[in-house]
């Protein structure tokens, strides 16, 4: 009898051990999968403020025709009226 209850604690003791040998193993899958979101996440951020940021600059470019366009035609304008006068 000593012998099989022996037996059943070295039993219990390897399935409590495996139980925790499998919770680690999940543990270390899900701070990888973490790990991966949080690159994807910040390479996705990243890409993001680098669109946004061509974005203004195309802004900015497209801002700057329009005034140098503006002036070109004011200064037109100014040799027109002045060559009627």
């Amino acid at each position: 009898m000593n012998t099989l209850k022996a037996f059943s604690e070295k039993e219990r003791a390897y399935d409590v051990y495996q139980a925790r040998q499998d919770f680690l193993r999940q543990q270390r899958a899900i701070e990888r999968e973490r790990r991966s979101i949080q690159q994807a996440l910040e390479e996705t951020s990243a890409a993001l403020a680098q669109e946004r940021a061509a974005r203004e600059a195309e802004r900015q470019a497209k801002e700057a025709a329009l005034g140098e366009v503006e002036r070109l035609t004011s200064l037109l304008r100014g040799d027109n009226s002045t060559a009627d006068s």
